[in-house]
């Protein structure tokens, strides 16, 4: 008999043989002696890895660099998932949701948050300026506030028009890959291999009013071990807190894994959800000598990194052929 695991398998992109995956994943592990300074981002988020890059050469943390990175598609209206821009609720609120992590295990998130265009700098607020970890709608939006955060209306005028449309049949259903981005994740490693991550999002297009996806908790959307490494996610976020995606990385990293091995074997994992014939994600991550993999669930996903060589866009391996 065959199971829905066994029918999800047989989708496997033939490239999985020893040699051609060989193949596909050198494109993203980095060349020569060091692989560090590393700035390493989920789709095509090149301004927001130039951004973070600029903060390192310029002397600046790894901690720095991802909340700098991350606050470029947070304020770019064109962005319809990150910040500015992102698309509403099916209430046609935007409500961001992010979180950063430092090398020590510090993180601070924001779930739930209106109003506020900087989400992944909130968090860090958090992190930095509370003995709690996640602050959560109206009190994360006072805390914000009362941080010296200006309230501004995210909603554009093309995300309203989007969000009147889609009222028209209110019909609910993730898109794969939808306009080939998603949440921002974004890991950086500085010349001293200190490491940190962080990501934000909007969230799902016409989402439940008060959902939370995996982005804002800590192990699940993000997780950072400075003695280990650091990985991140992007795409459906209740698949990813099913399975604590970027913890599992990070942990399998541990164990000796490279990282592309680990985030290969994270996907492969989720198999087992539920509809996973339906949905996306995609994984990054970063180990502590600046080695970097990346991999999804089928074909589309990117990743952006900047390091010593320049800018790089590379398609990520998937797991399914489609």
């Amino acid at each position: 008999m065959q199971t829905r695991r066994s029918f999800l398998a047989s989708g496997v992109v033939a490239g999985l043989s020893a040699g051609s995956l060989s193949k596909s994943l050198s494109a993203v592990q980095p060349r020569g002696k060091a692989g560090f300074p590393c700035v390493l981002a989920t789709w095509k988020n090149r301004k927001a890895v130039e951004a973070a890059w600029e903060v390192l050469q310029m002397g600046g943390s790894a901690l720095d660099a991802v909340e700098a990175g991350a606050r470029v598609p947070e304020a770019d209206p064109d962005d319809s998932s990150v910040g500015y821009g992102g698309l509403p609720d099916r209430e046609g609120k935007v409500t961001l949701d992010a979180c950063i992590m430092d090398s020590q295990g510090n993180a601070g998130s924001v779930v739930f948050l209106e109003g506020i265009k900087h989400a992944v700098s909130v968090a860090r607020r958090v992190m930095e300026h509370t003995p709690h970890v996640i602050l959560a709608g109206e009190g994360a939006l006072q805390f914000a506030i009362q941080q010296g955060f200006k309230q501004e209306e995210l909603l554009t005028p093309s995300a309203r028009e989007a969000w009147e449309r889609w009222k028209v049949e209110s019909r609910y259903q993730p898109v794969i890959n939808q306009e080939r981005h998603d949440t921002i994740g974004i890991l950086a490693i500085d010349r001293d291999g200190v490491v940190a991550g962080a990501c934000s999002t909007s969230g799902l297009a016409f989402k439940m009013r008060g959902r939370v996806g995996d982005s804002p908790i800590v192990g699940a959307g993000l997780y950072v071990d400075g003695e280990v490494g650091a990985a991140t996610a992007t795409g459906l976020g209740e698949a990813v807190l099913k399975k604590m995606g970027a913890f599992s990385i990070v942990e399998m990293m541990r164990q000796g894994m490279g990282p592309q091995k680990a985030c290969l074997e994270a996907v492969r994992r989720l198999l087992s959800v539920r509809a996973a014939e339906a949905f996306q994600v995609g994984y990054v991550a970063v180990d502590r000598r600046g080695r970097t993999g990346a991999c999804s669930l089928r074909p589309g996903f990117q990743a952006s990194r900047m390091w010593t060589s320049g800018f790089e866009l590379q398609d990520a391996p998937s797991l399914l052929s489609r």
